[in-house]
């Protein structure tokens, strides 16, 4: 989506010309496993509250075996917690939006998203490109491999792109049914609600991943019931973005003081996209405020009557590893 993790964590290390102290806080934790149990307890939340609330995780996808390797097991506690996979870059925009990503990346992530795959979940991948060769040939590409694409012609994430992949009328009741999908998580174009529910309506996409909120006014339930079918009369799935690996200055859990005197839980700032904070997403009162409770950012995502989350910036574990393994 809108920030890139490995952008970050090589641009945060480079940032700093003095080596990282080792904090002896981190000697025992296991990066990865604390997000894969971060995401189990979203996961077990959610759905206890509202069965078939879906579950989506983006990038990460060393998070599906035991170790992280290529040649490990399954860890199927984690695979048994989501029902979809969402990938950005698999064949486009890796390094440089409408550059094709290098084959050794490609060939490296799409052997876990096959694994997902050939466990039943569904794969998003979002290519950013913007000519009419490359768009063709992601959607070719990931048509080829099982997945459903979206070619993202802005990686800010605020155009609607005229084409829509194997459009249709049928209601999507089940994840698998989706043949589609729009990722607009910056509404920066629209002025107010009104017009982003009525430029969304008037599309035919199977899946729309969405923000909850506008200028955090959430929508309501009356709000989304509006965007929630297609033009064409079929009904569609909502997925709310969520970002669990980072805090950002403009939710509504955001305090003023916090502007001053960050939290302890806030381990830095991400320099390519200000106030945006990594996170000890392992902390308990990080994960308060994500889920477990009436106030949380998925309790409220529910409440509002989403389909389900898309999870972000869950290989918030490279940016630890890298200065702490």
């Amino acid at each position: 989506m809108k920030k890139i993790f490995y952008i970050f964590a090589l641009s945060l290390l480079l940032f700093s010309c003095r080596k990282v102290d080792r904090n002896s806080n981190y000697d025992d934790i296991n990066f990865k496993e604390e997000m894969r149990q971060f995401v189990i307890g979203i996961s077990q939340y959610a759905k206890n509250i509202k069965p078939g609330f879906d579950i989506i995780v983006q990038n990460g996808v060393e998070l599906v075996t035991q170790n992280g390797e290529e040649n490990s097991v399954l860890h199927q506690a984690y695979l048994n917690a989501i029902d979809g996979q969402g990938q950005e870059e698999l064949n486009f925009g890796y390094d440089t939006d409408d550059m094709p990503t290098p084959s050794n990346i490609h060939q490296h992530l799409k052997h876990f998203l096959d694994l997902e795959k050939s466990a039943g979940k569904k794969i998003f991948v979002t290519d950013y490109c913007s000519t009419p060769a490359n768009i063709a040939e992601s959607y070719q590409l990931n048509a080829q491999y099982g997945y459903t694409g979206y070619a993202a012609i802005s990686r800010e994430l605020d155009v609607i792109p005229a084409y829509i992949q194997n459009e249709n009328s049928a209601d999507i009741i089940a994840l698998d049914s989706v043949q589609n999908f729009l990722y607009l998580i910056n509404p920066a174009n629209y002025s107010n609600k009104q017009d982003l529910i009525n430029t969304l309506s008037a599309t035919d996409f199977d899946m729309i991943i969405m923000d909850w909120a506008l200028n955090r006014i959430p929508f309501t339930a009356t709000e989304l019931n509006q965007i929630k079918h297609k033009h064409n009369g079929g009904e569609r799935k909502l997925i709310a973005y969520v970002s669990i690996g980072e805090a950002e200055n403009y939710r509504y859990y955001w305090k003023n003081e916090w502007n001053v005197n960050k939290p302890f839980w806030i381990e830095a700032e991400n320099p390519d996209w200000p106030g945006n904070y990594i996170v000890k997403y392992w902390e308990k009162q990080w994960q308060d405020i994500i889920y477990g409770n009436n106030q949380s950012y998925i309790k409220k995502v529910i409440d509002v009557g989403f389909d389900g989350v898309y999870l972000d910036i869950i290989d918030a574990y490279d940016f630890f590893e890298e200065r702490y393994d």
